[in-house]
This record gives C-alpha cells, structure tokens and sequence, in this order.
C-alpha cells in the first residue's frame, strides 16, 4: 500500500511499502498529483505482481534517495563548513527523491531558477557541493548512481535561458543575473579607508563608525588586503600560526578543507608586530582582550561551530560595510579585498597561476582568474 502528502513546496511524495519485495520503504516525489498517482498506479500493479521495476532492481538491497545518500556523505567524509551549510539546506529540498531519478535531465537546477529564482553563483554554489556528494556516492559503488549527471551539466547551466525567465517573470518575479565582482580599491579610497580605521572623522559627518577593538580592525584590514585570505581563515587565526621569521600562515581550517601556508608581505609583518605590541603593552583600545588561549583576534571566544562563525562573520562584514562607507567606497565589501590581494600578485609579482593558487587557496584556476582583476589603465603602461 502507499500513502501520498503534498509538501510545503507543492511538490507530492508518495510513500510505497511492499514487505519481501522492497527492503524498506520507497519515498517518491513528483512535481504534481496527477503524475504521481500515474506512476505510482503503474508501479503497486507490479509490485503486486512480485515484479520490481527494473531501475528498482539496483536498490534491492541499498535504496538510496538523494537525502540519504548527503547524510551519509556528511557523516563519513570530513567536509569544509561550506559543503555542510549547503547540503544541509538542499537535504529538505529532496528528501525521498530517489537517485535513479537524477540524470542529465535532472529538473533540479531548473527550478533552482524558477521555483526559487537563485542568484546563478549561489546555484553553481549548491550545485558543486551536490556534486561533491555525488561524486563520493559513484566512489563507494552505489549502483543507483553508476556515474555523476552533474558533472556532464553544460557550461552556463546557471544561466537564465529566455524560458527560464519566462517562467520567473510569470511569477511578477525578475530572474537573477549573474555578477562578476571585479570592485577594486582606488589608491584615494585606500588611504580613506586607512585614515578611518586610524580613528579620523570622515568628512561631512558628525562621528565616524564604532570602532571597536581598532587595532584589531586595522590589522585584519591589512592582512586581508595583503595576503588575499578569507575573513574566517584570519579571525579565527591563533598566534603560533604566525611564523614571523619565515613570513608564513599556516591555516589548518580553510574554505574547501585542504590546508596551506600562506607568505606574508613585509608590509603585513609590520602591521602583525605593531597589533601584537598593542594588545601586549595593554592598549586600551584593546581593553578586555589578551591573547588568552592562543587567539590572535578578539571576535570568537575559541569556539568553532559554524553558526557562532557565521555569525561573528555577519557581524565583521556589517561593520566593515559601514567604515568604507564613512570612507566614501560604501560599494566595496570585505571580500573585495581579496580580489584586491590577488590582483597585486598579478601587478606586482611574477609568480605563475599554480603559485598564485598556492597562496590564494583556490583548487580550480578559473576561479582564480575571476579573483584577479586587473586594471585596464596599468596595463596599458605596459604596452608601447
């Protein structure tokens, strides 16, 4: 017998139980009613018969839905924080659909796009995490996933096409462009940003942003935009990582979960030495916080749960938002600076994109390459 509900999605699951034919019970969904009372009909009658479908035969013994094929990814395979907070979102969107459903023609990233009208970035996000998990699922001999459809998905398959936005706009919704972030920081902006992390009144205002903690903002200000790393991989940073004479990073937690040494500029050895001189001679902007427990920043107290993170995250980059503002660059974000780091290796370096790469953490160089965003002007320079 099977049971059927609608989902809060509108989408229809349908629950098959069959003992001695099925190991367990079969979740099916189907985008509508009809469909689904369709296919599940055509199925009871075999099942009836003793007969299991033939794309059912793979799953005799292992069935495997698309929920349980991450939770199982999740809980044996040592994921970044940023895999887990994405998969951990999409294991709701299809639980029970099986994975003998998932092909080339896959509707999922369709209605991605026009269910729930996402940026096409945050579809390559999910999309790649997913894929992640796939291709760990082909990995461990699953049968009902001989090979990965996601990874045979054509290039732009984030893009709206026409009908996509055909489909959002029917919605009195406006499809999702994609954006390439390419914001650099002007030298005037640059040294506005300095002067008000140094505790100036920006100009035209009666007080400047809250700046607590200032030498810790301006050191992480220096370290991002001199070394390229991400907001996380520095606040979360603990003081013997920091090897001064080698001029190195070590950073044993990062984004894609690989760890890396990362050099550091003379200029970012500077600013370390004068933050640590800070904290250590009792600065009173800095009152309340000594390098306890090895934390080299103020803003986590030692914990590392992704939501504590995530939050101190928000709160940095809110914060940050509002000193360019007051700088007159309101349009630049924290992350910027690491398009802006990247781009000086490029400017000022002559390291290959392999070392490049090395520094910056980014495993797949096309990445890279929309992170290094070089100024028409200087490169005009260069020719004759």
């Amino acid at each position: 017998m099977s049971t059927k509900r609608m989902r809060p999605s509108g989408t229809w699951e349908y629950i098959i139980r069959r003992k001695g034919i099925l190991p367990k019970p079969l979740s099916l969904t189907f985008d509508t009613e009809e469909e689904g009372d369709a296919y599940v009909k055509r199925l009871e009658q075999m099942l009836d018969a003793g007969i299991l479908p033939e794309d059912l035969v793979a799953r005799r013994s292992d069935l495997v839905s698309i929920d349980d094929a991450i939770r199982s990814y999740m809980t044996e395979v040592s994921l970044p924080s940023s895999d887990a907070s994405l998969l951990n979102a999409l294991i709701d969107r299809w639980n029970g659909q099986v994975l003998t459903g998932v092909d080339y023609q896959w509707a999922g990233v369709k209605s991605m796009k026009r269910k729930d009208v996402m940026a096409p970035s945050t579809i390559r996000h999910y999309v790649g995490a997913l894929a992640r998990c796939f291709d760990w699922v082909v990995r461990s001999g699953t049968p009902s996933l001989a090979t990965n459809p996601l990874r045979l998905l054509p290039k732009r398959y984030a893009t709206y096409t026409d009908e996509d936005s055909a489909a959002v706009r029917a919605q009195d919704k406006k499809p999702k462009e994609g954006v390439h972030r390419d914001r650099r920081l002007w030298v005037d902006e640059e040294k506005a940003v300095r002067r008000i992390l140094a505790g100036e009144k920006p100009e035209k205002r009666q007080r400047g942003p809250d700046l607590n903690f200032r030498p810790a903002m301006e050191f992480l200000f220096e370290l991002g935009i001199e070394s390229a790393m991400r907001m996380r991989e520095m606040y979360t940073l603990d003081v013997d990582q920091v090897d001064v004479g080698r001029r190195t990073v070590f950073l044993d937690k990062t984004k894609n979960g690989s760890k890396r040494q990362v050099p550091l500029t003379t200029v970012a050895i500077q600013s370390f030495e004068n933050y640590m001189k800070a904290v250590k001679d009792g600065d009173p902007e800095m009152s309340g916080f000594e390098f306890d427990g090895g934390r080299l920043f103020p803003w986590r107290d030692g914990c590392r749960d992704r939501k504590v993170l995530a939050g101190v995250s928000v709160r940095l980059s809110g914060q940050f938002g509002r000193i360019f503002a007051a700088a007159g660059c309101g349009d630049v974000t924290f992350h910027d600076l690491r398009h802006e780091a990247t781009s000086r290796l490029y400017e000022k370096t002559s390291l290959s994109d392999v070392q490049i790469a090395k520094i910056t953490g980014h495993s797949d160089t096309k990445v890279l390459m929309r992170y290094s965003n070089l100024r028409g002007s200087d490169l005009a320079v260069r020719l004759w």
